[in-house]
């Protein structure tokens, strides 16, 4: 399904709910030629790609309490929330691997979408060999005052969420004739306003950066609304959660993880029939 792009909003330990979703497609053996991903889209969504089913949520459940994965003490002791070895290179490389192999084997087009902090503008970079673009992966997902700038080719970046929240634009670039959109926010939310104090002190040193996390809400709610109008026209194919279920960005109940998993399952199960007629549907 060349023609196929897969968009993926990022949204945390929400993106449990994009798992979910990825994995029924998987069961379903419905394929896409590209992704364009962002921040827990891009971390969880990569999974999809390499074909391995199930391990988002494994993962996750497995580690989620493990004081080496992510909470307050990694913050104080790296500037990180996430860490950084344990998260992004010794679960992936050792603990429950990824498979690069079958990445590279299933002809998707991966694009995980970064912030530059000095530009203030989102970049959509192309992964081909994840294990040697792990910062990249890393600065897609990491979320303003709780991680640090990655520095990547003399840069720094941040979460790929702040200047393009849901990058379905950049699927329409590429050429994509039909866009499957996975959101992680039922259909009525929308965000508000930020505190701009805040974000004028921790980011004074990138105005560029600080203007575009100061709007970043109008630039997501703009965005939800174009996709609804596409929605209704048919164009875009949208997965959104069906109910609200309390959970946090950084969620470690994994009842709650669990949750949030099944409802996307459910929510998938729900319209397979409908997404199977657009996505057989290709139109120039």
């Amino acid at each position: 399904m060349k023609d196929v792009g897969l968009v993926l909003e990022g949204g945390g330990m929400r993106g449990l709910y994009t798992a979910g979703v990825l994995d029924t497609l998987m069961n379903e053996e419905i394929k896409v030629g590209g992704m364009v991903t962002v921040s827990a889209g891009a971390l969880f969504g990569i999974n999809y790609a390499s074909g391995q089913k199930g391990r988002a949520l494994r993962y996750n459940k497995t580690y989620i309490k493990d004081k080496r994965y992510m909470g307050i003490r990694q913050l104080i002791k790296t500037g990180d929330i996430i860490s950084k070895d344990f998260a992004y290179y010794t679960v992936p490389f050792s603990l429950d691997v990824f498979d690069e192999d079958a990445f590279k084997q299933s002809g998707i087009d991966f694009y995980a979408t970064v912030t530059n902090m000095e530009t203030g503008q989102a970049e959509y970079k192309h992964i081909t060999e994840p294990f040697k673009e792990m910062e990249v992966l890393r600065a897609s997902g990491s979320m303003p005052f709780v991680s640090k700038p990655i520095k990547l080719d003399g840069t720094y970046y941040l979460d790929g969420g702040v200047a393009d929240s849901i990058p379905f634009e950049k699927a329409k670039e590429l050429g994509f004739n039909k866009r499957l959109v996975i959101l992680t926010r039922p259909l009525a939310y929308r965000k508000t306003k930020p505190n701009s104090f805040l974000i004028d002190r921790w980011y004074k040193n990138y105005p560029k950066f600080k203007e575009t996390l100061k709007n970043r809400y109008l630039n997501y709610n703009n965005t939800v609304e174009k996709i609804i109008e596409e929605e209704k026209r048919g164009e875009t194919f949208v997965i959104r959660p069906s109910q609200t279920i309390p959970i946090k960005r950084l969620e470690r109940d994994p009842n709650k993880l669990q949750a949030m998993y099944d409802l996307g399952v459910k929510d998938t199960l729900e319209r397979l029939e409908e997404l199977k007629r657009y996505i057989t549907n290709i139109v120039d």
